[in-house]
């Protein structure tokens, strides 16, 4: 169940030296397999909402399965969405801006923005001095042992399925993305202006075209199922048994992506509309391969670089809901 290191077998993943060498041909973008991709995730997207349309003006709950459905397409956008942030979706760097604006209208989220917040997760992630960027909030046993009572409830409120699930992704896609961070640079902020004023005009031609209540009632249920099942994914990503932590003095960067982000391996259906995030891997190994090759980058090489990566179930996965703190002591997860 665990991605690698685990305290049962501490033995170090073997990291191939010249491992940036070997990944290279990976890194190639492809024109024609990200227009497939566009084209087969947009496309249903938008025939589903004019589904969600018809059927809510029926019921609300004839209309749910149909977001349910739509929600998984618009996780695989957001994917998109992502590798445009990380330059790899396509070869063009125009392209990818003009696709992750675009796709992240779609998303709620605002590009620059998120590309600038997302790159910071990808230099820290694994760093227990640099925790709190583009990550779920971790304390230690020490720190939650020596935090106040308040702080504590905090805590235990923060790391509840409800909260992080339901209630969070309401309010990151929702609420938060509508600001922009105190140190982020000028041009990052303007962008979140920008997509704010983009959804809101998109939002009042809707409302115009369906009915305020009908555009909320839609957008609202898709996104937060959307975000519920993101969240989900960057949890398992991250918050596994085996997971690397480390202090700024020790942390490494190879060590880090292929020991501190998880092989979730799905059922085939739901790997699809993920987008191929589970090799979570690979992917923090080298940002800049597209999700349309991630998984031949991981069998490539699966009896190699990565071949101590143990894979993480679906139903394995859901027992990563009782970890709560990281014991520094053990180098591990443990509850409450």
């Amino acid at each position: 169940m665990t991605s690698a290191g685990t305290p049962e077998d501490s033995t170090p993943v073997p990291r191939s030296k010249h491992w940036r060498r070997l990944i290279a041909p990976f890194q190639k973008s492809s024109a024609r397999r990200a227009a497939w991709q566009l084209l087969n995730s947009l496309i249903p997207y938008l025939l589903l909402w004019v589904g969600m349309v018809y059927a809510l003006a029926q019921s609300y709950w004839l209309m749910l399965p149909i977001a349910i459905l739509a929600s998984g397409f618009l996780v695989r956008i957001f994917i998109i969405f992502h590798d445009c942030g990380h330059e790899s979706f396509f070869a063009s760097r125009r392209a990818n801006h003009v696709t992750g604006a675009l796709t992240g209208l779609i998303t709620l989220t605002p590009y620059l923005h998120w590309r600038w917040h997302h790159a910071l997760h990808h230099k820290t992630a694994g760093d227990l001095d640099r925790r709190g960027v583009g990550d779920i909030w971790t304390l230690t046993v020490e720190e939650y042992l020596k935090a106040s009572r308040r702080k504590r409830f905090g805590y235990r409120l923060a790391r509840h399925p409800a909260i992080l699930f339901v209630v969070a992704p309401f309010y990151i896609f929702v609420l938060a993305q509508r600001l922009h961070s105190g140190i982020a640079p000028p041009r990052e902020r303007r962008s979140v202006h920008l997509t704010n004023l983009a959804i809101a005009s998109a939002a009042l031609a809707l409302s115009t075209l369906i009915g305020f209540r009908a555009f909320v009632s839609i957008q609202l249920t898709v996104s937060t199922i959307a975000g519920g099942a993101g969240i989900w994914l960057f949890y398992v990503q991250h918050q596994f048994q085996g997971a690397y932590w480390q202090r700024t003095d020790e942390w490494n960067y190879t060590a880090a992506a292929l020991e501190g982000s998880s092989f979730y391996k799905l059922p085939g259906i739901l790997q699809w509309f993920s987008g191929n995030i589970g090799f979570h891997h690979v992917h923090h190994l080298s940002p800049r391969i597209p999700n349309y090759n991630l998984q031949r980058c991981h069998e490539t090489y699966s009896l190699s670089l990565f071949e101590r990566i143990t894979p993480i179930t679906l139903l394995c996965s859901l027992r990563l809901l009782s970890y709560r703190l990281w014991d520094e002591a053990s180098h591990e997860f443990v509850g409450f």
